[in-house]
C-alpha cells in the first residue's frame, strides 16, 4: 500500500507548524482534485485543541486562528451578515435565491479537537484505493492501524482515506464538517440553479470540553431548526445523545511517616482506588455499546495527601442517569461515615441532555434527511444513539431542534482517526440535496 503526505497550504501568520518530514511522494491537490478536501487540509494545518475547566470561551486562545480564517473564507465566497463574536462563534448567511415560505435551516459545525490527543503539527496521510489490509501510520514507532482492531476498515476497498501519521489526531471531529459545510455554501453560491431558501451557517469554539454553545446567539442566528454536521460513517444520522455529567471526585487524606504511620495515616491514593473499586466494573466505556452508559474515569492525580479522580458519566435514560449520580455522592457519602467527614468531597455537575425529547416533535427533520439519503444511494440510513453528545445536543434545548448528520470519518479522538474522501464528497451532497428539500417545508406560524 503506497502513502503519500498530503501538501496543505501554509496556515495563517502566527500559526505554529511544525515542518513536515517526507514520507515518499507528496500528494497536492493537483493529485486530489477534491474541494471539501482542499478545505479540510486548510483546517486540520491549525492546532484548535480545547482545553478543560479552562473558565473562558473559547478554552483556548488558537481556536481564534481558525475562526477568523472561516470568516475571511466566508466573506471571499459571498455568504453574507459574516461575523465572528468575542467568544470564537462565526455566523453567516446565505440568502434565499427564490420566494418560499420555507423555514431557514441551519448547519453547524465546530473548530475545536479533542484534548484526549496532540492536535499540534498534524500530518494527514493519503491512502490511495486502499486495498484492505492493515495500515501502517507510523513505521518508525510501530503504529498500525489494523483490520484485526477495526474489521470496518473493509468496507473502504477501492476508496482513498486520510489518516493521521500516528502520533495525533487527525481532526476529522469536526473539521470535516467545516470543510463540507463550507464546500456547501461555496456551491450553492456558485450554482444558482440549485434551489434553497435561507440557509444560516454557524461554527463555534469549545464543543470537546462542553461549553461549544454557551454564548451561542440562538435568535439572532435565526434558524428555525439546524443540523449538527459531527458525526460518523456515511450513511449515518442520530437523534440521540447521552445525558452526561462531570463528577471530580476530591480525597484529604494526611501523611505522616510510613515508619510511624500505624493506626495514623490516611493514604488518599488507596481512598480513591477504593472509590472507583465500588464503581461497577462493568460499566466502563470499554465494556458497553448501544443505549448501555458507564463511568469513565478519565483523570487521577496526587499523593497521600490529596488525591482528585476526574470522572464523565453518561447514559441515554434520564432515570438511570439521574442513579449514576446518586450512586457516585452514596459512594462518597460511605468512605466519609468510614474515614471520617471532609474526607471525599464529590462534585456533580451537568453537562448536556438526550436531545431525543426535543427532537421527536419534529421528526420531520429526519424525514427530510432520510429522503435526501435515499436519493444519494442509502435507502434506509442508520440511526444510532450517538455514543457522546454534540452542540445539537444543549442547541435543542434551547429551542433549536437540531439533529446530527455524518461526516465520513472515524475513531476520534485518538492517533487511529481517519475519514473516507469519498465519504467526504458524499456527504456535501446530503447537505446540499437537504438544503434544496427545505424549500418545500413550510415555515410555522
Amino acid at each position: 500500500m503506497k502513502f503519500g503526505k498530503i501538501r496543505t497550504k501554509q496556515p495563517a501568520a502566527g500559526h505554529n507548524r511544525g515542518q513536515q518530514k517526507d514520507r515518499g511522494c507528496l500528494i497536492n491537490n493537483d493529485t486530489v482534485k477534491s474541494k471539501v478536501v482542499d478545505y479540510f487540509l486548510k483546517y486540520v494545518a491549525f492546532d484548535t485543541q480545547s482545553a478543560e475547566d479552562a473558565g473562558t470561551v473559547p478554552s483556548t486562545e488558537k481556536q481564534f486562528a481558525l475562526a477568523k480564517l472561516l470568516s475571511e473564507q466566508l466573506k471571499n465566497i459571498g455568504v453574507k451578515d459574516v461575523s465572528m463574536s468575542e467568544h470564537g462563534y462565526v455566523y453567516g448567511t446565505i440568502p434565499a435565491n427564490g420566494d418560499y415560505n420555507c423555514q431557514t435551516v441551519g448547519f453547524f459545525a465546530h473548530m475545536d479537537t479533542s484534548p484526549d490527543c496532540p492536535d499540534e503539527n498534524v500530518r494527514p496521510q493519503l491512502v490511495k484505493h486502499y486495498d484492505g489490509k492493515d495500515i501502517t501510520l507510523n513505521k518508525a514507532l510501530g503504529v498500525k492501524m489494523t483490520t484485526k482492531m477495526f474489521p470496518f476498515l473493509k468496507n473502504y476497498v477501492g476508496q482513498d482515506l486520510i489518516t493521521t501519521d500516528g502520533t495525533t489526531l487527525l481532526g476529522a471531529d469536526d473539521k470535516a464538517g467545516i470543510a463540507e459545510i463550507m464546500t456547501m455554501a461555496e456551491t450553492l453560491l456558485t450554482h444558482p440553479e440549485i434551489p434553497h431558501g435561507t440557509i444560516k451557517i454557524a461554527f463555534t469554539p469549545d464543543e470537546e470540553v462542553g461549553h461549544g454553545v454557551d454564548f451561542f446567539d440562538v435568535p439572532g442566528w435565526g434558524a428555525d431548526v439546524a443540523y449538527t454536521v459531527d458525526g460518523g460513517a456515511w450513511g449515518e444520522m442520530e437523534y440521540e445523545t447521552f445525558n452526561a455529567a462531570s463528577m471530580k471526585v476530591t480525597i484529604h487524606g494526611s501523611n505522616i511517616h510510613p515508619g510511624s504511620a500505624k493506626n495514623k495515616m490516611k493514604n488518599s491514593i488507596l481512598i480513591g482506588l477504593e472509590f472507583q473499586s465500588m464503581l461497577p466494573e462493568n460499566e466502563k466505556p470499554q465494556y458497553t455499546e448501544k443505549y448501555e452508559g458507564f463511568f469513565h474515569l478519565n483523570h487521577i492525580g496526587g499523593n497521600v495527601e490529596n488525591t482528585t479522580l476526574h470522572y464523565i458519566v453518561r447514559d441515554h435514560d434520564m432515570t438511570r442517569f439521574e442513579e449514576r449520580k446518586a450512586l457516585g455522592k452514596k459512594i462518597g457519602e460511605f468512605l466519609n461515615a468510614k474515614y471520617g467527614e471532609g474526607t471525599v468531597e464529590v462534585e456533580i455537575a451537568d453537562t448536556y441532555y438526550n436531545m431525543a425529547e426535543k427532537i421527536r416533535p419534529h421528526m420531520y427533520l429526519m424525514d427530510v434527511a432520510a429522503e435526501a439519503f435515499k436519493e444519494l444511494g442509502i435507502e434506509t440510513p442508520a440511526i444510532n444513539p450517538v455514543r457522546g453528545g454534540t452542540d445539537g445536543s444543549r442547541l435543542s434545548y434551547m429551542g433549536l431542534p437540531c439533529p446530527n448528520l455524518c461526516t465520513g470519518g472515524h475513531n476520534y479522538h485518538g492517533k487511529y482517526e481517519f475519514i473516507c474522501i469519498q465519504s467526504m464528497e458524499k456527504t456535501v451532497e446530503l447537505l446540499l440535496k437537504i438544503a434544496e428539500k427545505f424549500t418545500k417545508v413550510e415555515k410555522q406560524a
